[in-house]
C-alpha cells in the first residue's frame, strides 16, 4: 500500500505517535466506565449463593487423553496412565 519510506515517516511523526492517542483517550474512558465491573458488584451477585453442590473436576494433564477422562469416577482417574 504505502512505500516503506512513507511508513517510516509516519512512525516517526510525533503528532501521530503521541497526539492521536490523547484524542482517542476520552472515548476509551467512556467505554471503560460503561463496562466497569467492580469487585463489590461481583460480590453482591454471588454473596447469597450456596456452594454446597459444587464439584471439583480436575482437567487433564498434558500427557493424559482428555476424552478418556471426561465422566469417569475419581477412583479410576487416580490410576497412573502412561
Amino acid at each position: 500500500m504505502f512505500a516503506p519510506a512513507v511508513m517510516r515517516a509516519l512512525r516517526k511523526n510525533k503528532t501521530l505517535r503521541y497526539g492521536v492517542p490523547m484524542l482517542i483517550d476520552p472515548e476509551l474512558e467512556k467505554k471503560l466506565k460503561m463496562n466497569k465491573v467492580s469487585l463489590e458488584s461481583e460480590y453482591e451477585k454471588i454473596k447469597d449463593s450456596t456452594f454446597d453442590d459444587w464439584k471439583n473436576i480436575r482437567g487433564p494433564r498434558p500427557w493424559e487423553d482428555p476424552d478418556l477422562l471426561q465422566g469417569q469416577n475419581p477412583e479410576i482417574r487416580n490410576t497412573k496412565t502412561t
